[in-house]
């Protein structure tokens, strides 16, 4: 999630001050990732310094204005214009999670999967019965909020596929023999720092 680029985004519209900037980017989103003030102002603090944003007025009750820049502007045009690139670096907590557990002994990766999956479809349930409340879209704001929604259905159930085919795969694994713990590799040259030894000249 660009908080950077969401948040010029928003500027883009005008000039907003911290918890203002908070509302807006929760109402564009359906409250579904929420930021802490603290995060909006350390963004702020960043964006000034790459020249994409500037301070602007401060109001009667002494809020302090940011107004976004004509670079902050051209920054927010090419990131609405260049797709969103998924790099094989982005940590999956739960596919790390079965990746180390089909290492290790004494492991029902079964039972892993099976408690992941029981989460999963719960998820996938609770969204769908919340989308289903909702008619069609009225105004521009449920239909963002639409959008994020059925994108997270859509990520739940591709992981309750993908949960699918880890059970299969495993399945196979442990019919070919595959599925053995990995033992500590002892031949690994150490790289840490070297355990103290007895002073040679006490």
């Amino acid at each position: 999630m660009s908080v950077r680029q969401s948040l010029l985004a928003i500027l883009d519209q005008g000039p907003c001050y911290g918890y203002q900037l908070r509302a807006e980017f929760d109402r564009r989103t359906g409250s579904t990732w929420p930021l802490n003030v603290g995060q909006i102002y350390n963004t702020l603090d960043r964006l000034e310094r790459d020249g994409l944003v500037q301070k602007a007025d401060i109001d009667a009750d002494g809020q302090n204005y940011v107004e976004i820049t004509t670079a902050g502007r051209a920054e927010v045009a090419d990131w609405l214009g260049s797709p969103v690139v998924r790099t094989m670096a982005t940590r999956d907590e739960l596919a790390i999670k079965l990746a180390i557990a089909v290492t290790l002994p004494g492991v029902d990766i079964a039972r892993v999967i099976q408690v992941q999956r029981t989460a999963t479809m719960r998820t996938l349930q609770e969204l769908t019965r919340t989308k289903n409340a909702t008619a069609d879209p009225e105004s521009s704001e449920q239909l963002a909020w639409l959008l994020v929604i059925d994108s997270l259905i859509f990520a739940a159930e591709a992981e309750a596929r993908w949960l699918d085919h880890s059970e299969h795969r495993l399945t196979r694994a442990r019919a070919a023999g595959l599925a053995a713990p990995l033992p500590l590799n002892t031949e690994v040259p150490k790289r840490g720092r070297p355990a103290r030894t007895e002073q040679a000249n006490a």
